[in-house]
């Protein structure tokens, strides 16, 4: 069984990639569309939807961070998945609530549910950079 933070993660992962490939609306308007599609009501996706605006909210700073981590890759050539699973750890780091190392093991699991099979490494890497970079480790 899944704790709740970490389906709220999950969550928060379905809300970013649907932002991102539906030409980025507002947060509210795609956890609307989802709740609907899924029979739910939309505050079932309440931190869900808190970690995904957060991660829109910061998201320049974010992708500066994952690109000057990221090293050798653009961050346009970071799929999707990765990308938004990288965003949501940087949110979540932000906060300050959840230690560096929870978010970045989470991260990573979200990885190996929703990516390739060379996403967790790199994944692990970039956080771990980031977060070392940062001074959270």
């Amino acid at each position: 069984m899944q704790r709740p933070e970490t389906k709220a993660r999950a969550r928060a992962l379905q809300l970013l990639y649907a932002w991102d490939l539906s030409g980025r609306p507002s947060i509210e308007a795609v956890v609307a569309r989802l709740a609907a599609s899924y029979g739910r009501p939309p505050e079932g996706f309440d931190r869900g939807a808190d970690l995904a605006a957060k991660a829109v909210a910061g998201l320049p700073e974010f992708d500066t961070r994952v690109g000057a981590a990221a090293e050798h890759w653009r961050l346009e050539r970071v799929g999707v998945v990765e990308r938004n699973i990288l965003r949501l750890a940087l949110a979540e780091l932000e906060e300050g609530e959840t230690p560096p190392r929870v978010v970045i093991d989470e991260a990573v699991k979200l990885a190996h549910w929703f990516a390739g099979a060379k996403a967790p490494a790199f994944v692990n890497g970039v956080l771990d950079a980031v977060a070392r970079e940062s001074g959270a480790l």
